[in-house]
């Protein structure tokens, strides 16, 4: 029997029906509720309930639910979500409540991990790390074929793990974490940073902006980059060489098989991973002679975390 898989954004909460082989058959989409708990179990039941009409002789077997937050490690409690408003939230009682199905709450990141462990780039192989470079970064490990959690259930946090002592501040309250170096926002932040000390070199960027140096962002940078601009691509560069001393050492603590980069950034293909792979050679320890995990691009792109609650709600 098909599933659905429910991933909860903070603009949106998608839900689809998924079935055996990782394939969405219907979708639906419907705003996310600020700071209402109660209402964002509504919206997911409500998400639920239309795909269950729409395919009333297709019994559903189960509900997975992605959300963007730390989930307790019986899969149960919301334990903290931000940027939902969510803190100590029994969103699986809730849910079941209305839907009168088996529910099973996951990060998203994990969620988004076992699905392109399954289904996705990562199919084949039992060992990897999956990481998203967002506006932040996220993580998720399937390790020996099983999706490693931890024991509170939070495993996995790899964008605040700290890279640099003292360095820059985080919101999570800490300074020098990875996310600040290699994500979206660091992307952004050097196109930035370079338009305001050279904004001779930075003229292409500037040009796609609209001519104002808070307008660069993300996009500008990958469309300059892909047009061959010199200063976009030192902006990749310097974004990707922390991202390959991030998975070196990564791969000393965990040694997977591949890594799997999805997220925005990830958009631009190879001016983002090639600098990722050199840096990640050259930083990673035993080399020569050590066998090195493959750096691979998500293939799933947006349907991961659906398909991967989804799936998740079937194991």
């Amino acid at each position: 029997m098909p599933t659905i898989g429910v991933d909860i954004g903070g603009t949106k909460v998608a839900a689809g029906v998924v079935d055996h082989d990782g394939q969405i058959l219907d979708k639906v989409k419907y705003p996310t509720p600020a700071n209402d708990p109660g209402q964002l179990a509504d919206t997911v039941a409500k998400a639920v309930e239309e795909l269950r009409g729409r395919i009333p002789d297709t019994p559903i077997e189960a509900v997975g639910v992605g959300v963007a937050g730390f989930v307790d490690e019986d899969r149960s409690t919301v334990q903290v979500a931000v940027n939902l408003g969510l803190r100590d939230e029994p969103l699986k009682e809730r849910v079941q409540q209305r839907v009168e199905l088996p529910v099973v709450i996951e990060n998203d990141a994990n969620a988004a991990a076992w699905a392109e462990s399954r289904f996705g780039a990562g199919r084949g192989s039992d060992h990897i790390v999956c990481v998203t470079l967002g506006t932040g970064i996220g993580g998720g490990l399937v390790l020996g074929g099983e999706l490693h959690r931890g024991r509170f259930g939070v495993a996995a946090e790899v964008g605040h793990y700290r890279m640099v002592p003292h360095g820059r501040r985080c919101a999570c309250g800490n300074h020098g974490c990875w996310e600040q170096y290699a994500s979206g926002r660091a992307l952004v932040a050097e196109g930035q940073d370079l338009a305001r000390t050279d904004p001779v070199r930075a003229e292409r960027m500037l040009d796609i902006a609209g001519g104002t140096v808070d307008g660069i962002g993300g996009e500008c940078i990958t469309q300059a980059a892909l047009e061959g601009d010199a200063a976009a691509l030192e902006c990749f560069r310097i974004v990707g060489e922390w991202a390959g001393l991030g998975l070196a050492d990564l791969a000393a603590i965990l040694d997977p098989e591949c890594f799997v980069l999805g997220g925005g950034v990830s958009d631009a293909g190879d001016i983002l991973l090639d600098p990722v792979r050199a840096s990640f050679a050259r930083h990673v320890s035993g080399r020569p002679g050590r066998r090195l995990a493959e750096v691979r691009v998500a293939e799933l792109g947006g349907a991961a975390g659906i398909v991967g609650a989804a799936d998740l709600a079937r194991h």
